[in-house]
């Protein structure tokens, strides 16, 4: 889901455990302190630089990660490559001063499930935390144009570009499922339109992972998009 307004999330019944990491001493205490004040989030662990922040998320299994891109020792994306494959239940959120699109798609490929500027009011980092938790994508609108831009290109695309055809190994269901998140429509909402329980697109949702070899959901639109599942105008 690309964002210039956040959804309304009601606070989680269980506190949402995150993980913050910024080589900026002072960044990263007003995150803790913005995050602190929300009784459902707690901050399960701090880090300064890629390096560390693999090896607290290794040791505290956060259910978020709110990392910066550019670090030393080890950079946010690199870092998030790893976070993925040692906790791969961890839902990462790049939060970050660099507008540059090539940090973007890399930040895609390695798992992040959203990607946020430094410029967001610090009220909606909490906001953005529990909706990443609830299975939505967050783009900065800003950056959001930049991926629609990239989108488009790959509809349009080249003449080598699969036609449309079925996912490989992917049920009708599936397919259905694959597509409704190509419309950044959540969970529940994907739910209550195919009359299936939450829990049921979960598991969906993780077997078209799973069969596409794929890391996040912004991953399977962009495959959505390269199979012409769906039109962008």
């Amino acid at each position: 889901m690309m964002i210039g307004v956040l959804p309304p999330v009601a606070p989680q019944s269980e506190p949402i455990r995150v993980l913050v990491v910024d080589d900026h001493e002072l960044f990263l205490q007003g995150l803790e302190t913005v995050l602190d004040l929300e009784e459902d989030i707690t901050v399960v662990g701090r880090a300064g630089d890629g390096r560390q922040a693999v090896t607290i998320a290794t040791g505290t299994t956060p259910d978020i990660v709110l990392m910066d891109v550019r670090m030393p020792y080890r950079d946010g994306i690199d870092a998030a490559s790893a976070i993925k494959r040692e906790v791969p239940t961890a839902k990462i959120v790049m939060l970050t001063v660099s507008d540059d699109e090539a940090d973007l798609f890399e930040a895609i490929k390695a798992g992040a499930v959203g990607y946020l500027l430094k410029s967001i009011p610090p009220h909606e980092v909490a906001s953005a935390v529990r909706a990443v938790h609830n299975g939505l994508s967050l783009i900065s609108p800003s950056m959001a144009s930049k991926l629609i831009v990239e989108f488009a290109a790959l509809a349009r695309g080249s003449d080598d570009r699969p036609s449309r055809v079925p996912a490989p190994h992917l049920t009708a269901r599936e397919l259905e499922v694959l597509k409704l998140v190509a419309e950044g429509r959540a969970n529940r909402e994907i739910a209550r339109k195919l009359f299936i329980s939450e829990n049921t697109v979960k598991n969906h949702v993780r077997n078209i992972l799973d069969k596409l070899q794929l890391h996040s959901r912004m991953e399977a639109v962009m495959y959505a998009v390269r199979q012409g599942l769906f039109e962008i105008e």
